[in-house]
């Protein structure tokens, strides 16, 4: 079974179309340039919607220091 279901497909990809047209914008009101951000605005659009897309990846730092 696949990590996203069809309408999150259909949203990045209508993200994508728009991002390629000039047309997607940032929160911010900026056009969106760089690829990976039209994407992440595609999966927000559908989480958004109730699409099956897996949860946000919260990153830890984790820094040791040598002493």
């Amino acid at each position: 079974m696949g990590k996203y279901g069809k309408s999150a497909q259909k949203r990045v990809k209508s993200a994508m179309r728009r991002k390629k047209k000039g047309t997607l914008k940032s929160g911010s009101g900026r056009k969106v340039k760089s690829r990976k951000q039209a994407i992440a605005i595609g999966l927000n659009e559908a989480r958004r919607k109730g699409g099956k897309v897996p949860r946000k990846s919260s990153r830890k730092r984790t820094s040791r220091r040598k002493k």
